[in-house]
């Protein structure tokens, strides 16, 4: 499993990546579009901003795993969005949108795992390294205020 340490680092890195590129580069990994989600610290107060990537999509609706790789324990980000559910994302470099998270389950968590692992065989991986059921998120778009 990947440490703290670790992980922060590769979004360093994929932030350094994307600005060097002038965002050219680092939209996509894995064949898959890559998501600049943006939740408020549940501690903190302040915006945190994580890069991850996004194994589907349906309609509007984006849609992100809480994996952290198979780790026994959740990511921040998504410790993050369940103390806050309105969260700011960036898909392939277009603009930030606002958007609200909402954590699927029962049988729509299921639909979308079985869709989601069947298109990307290392998301079913990272389940059988850990013995908690890895989080589906679905970021929904919320509509602008007129």
């Amino acid at each position: 499993m990947p440490s703290d340490y670790q992980l922060k680092a590769m979004n360093v890195v994929h932030k350094a990546i994307l600005k060097a590129s002038f965002g050219k580069l680092g939209w996509e990994a894995m064949g898959m579009p890559v998501v600049e989600l943006t939740t408020i610290g549940r501690k903190s107060g302040e915006a945190r901003t994580t890069m991850l990537t996004s194994p589907w999509q349906e309609g509007e609706s984006t849609i992100i795993v809480a994996s952290r790789g198979g780790d026994d324990k959740n990511p921040a980000w998504f410790l993050n969005l369940q103390a806050n559910p309105d969260v700011e994302v960036r898909i392939g470099g277009g603009e930030k949108q606002s958007m609200r998270a909402r954590i699927t389950a029962g049988e729509e968590r299921q639909t979308l795992w079985d869709n989601l692992t069947a298109a990307h065989k290392n998301y079913a991986d990272y389940q059988t390294n850990t013995n908690r059921e890895i989080p589906v998120v679905v970021l929904d778009p919320v509509p602008a205020v007129k």
